[in-house]
């Protein structure tokens, strides 16, 4: 319980990797606030089965992280931010000059900004604890590109940009920050991909997993979210005092090549 008697705020933590690094955090011992644009009752039973599960307090808050006010409300609803993990994101494909224009505002809005405001509000809370953690999910495509992702990947670029500016903002205070950089994990949103891919391709389960889907990732394995859990929570960890300002690739080797 390495994390006991810490409170972590991850936004977009209903599903996927958010709420893969929401159980890992909750595993180790800290204390919850979920997130995402929804209110409904099964948002709240999450958080009440998280609680039950880990013997944690879990709190679900509903907030629009394409909105400024909203990003900041959920960190001073929260009360206390000693984690705070940036994981809301989006995305859309198409090419530059077809990209539609509302498309690329929601996606800076959503993946970078929503970093920005969060990150203003938990600061201040983390500098009076004397200690605190901000964890950006960022991707491989923050530190590398595909053709017809324009506004994720400069996203993605931002967000890694960000992390370094806090670090050295907070060196010496206590408080660290530092990028994961998955590649393709294996959520529901990706598995709910694979049978379209199958048809499209004529290939088995396996083939079009690693042809296909994970020829970028030199492993020809999908990272998990629990990989990502734990990755975050390393670097919640004394252990990684002195990590910060810094990426950490999860992406098989993607970055490698």
């Amino acid at each position: 319980m390495i994390l006991k008697g810490k409170t972590a705020v991850v936004t977009g933590s209903n599903s996927g990797i958010g709420l893969g690094v929401a159980e890992e955090l909750a595993r180790a011992g800290a204390d919850l606030v979920i997130n995402s644009f929804t209110d409904r009752a099964e948002d709240h039973a999450l958080a009440a089965d998280i609680a039950a599960r880990h013997g944690v307090t879990v709190r679900y808050i509903a907030a629009d992280m394409s909105k400024g006010d909203d990003c900041r409300r959920l960190i001073e609803q929260a009360g206390a931010c000693d984690i705070l993990v940036n994981n809301a994101g989006i995305q859309h494909v198409a090419p530059i000059e077809g990209f539609p224009v509302a498309k690329w505002d929601a996606i800076i809005a959503i993946n970078l900004s929503s970093a920005f405001h969060t990150t203003a509000v938990a600061l201040p809370m983390m500098r009076a604890a004397g200690w605190g953690r901000v964890v950006n999910i960022a991707s491989a495509h923050g530190l590398t590109a595909s053709p017809f992702k324009s506004a994720y990947v400069a996203a993605k670029h931002g967000i890694v940009g960000v992390t370094k500016v806090t670090a050295l903002e907070c060196a010496g205070q206590g408080i660290t920050a530092n990028a994961i950089c998955p590649g393709y994990v294996l959520t529901p949103l990706v598995e709910a991909q694979i049978p379209d891919q199958m048809k499209t391709h004529g290939m088995d389960r396996e083939t079009v997993i690693r042809e296909v889907m994970l020829e970028r990732q030199p492993s020809r394995q999908f990272a998990t979210v629990e990989q990502i859990g734990g990755t975050a929570v390393y670097l919640c960890s004394d252990a990684a005092a002195q990590v910060t300002g810094t990426t950490i690739s999860v992406d098989g080797g993607w970055t490698a090549l």
